[in-house]
């Protein structure tokens, strides 16, 4: 059996790396939005009530529910806690061979 190895989880369990990208992403917005709610000390109520969801909407971020929620919508929570996300695009590393196959 040929042992894979994968950049991320992402990486590992979804079928395209559209969708892993967008999990990755979703993922980073879910624990810096809950490392706000930890850091001001807030319930989940105030939380909602600060994000403009319901307690239950906290609950299911704090859990890690990340199929519950788009990109969209962890974007507005992001910002409505006070934070500033940034979308960054990296290129992909070029493999070794790929580096000759140019160069040639």
């Amino acid at each position: 059996m040929k042992t894979q190895e994968f950049g991320n989880v992402w990486n590992a369990i979804e079928d395209t790396p559209q969708q892993a990208a967008s999990q990755r992403a979703k993922a980073d917005l879910m624990m810096e939005i809950e490392l706000v709610i930890q850091q001001r000390g807030m319930t989940q109520a105030e939380a909602a009530n600060m994000l403009g969801v319901t307690q239950p909407r906290v609950s299911d971020l704090i859990r890690g529910k990340i199929n519950l929620f788009s990109l969209d919508t962890l974007l507005d929570m992001a910002t409505t806690a006070g934070l500033n996300p940034v979308i960054k695009l990296t290129k992909p590393k070029k493999r070794h061979s790929e580096e000759k196959t140019l160069a040639a």
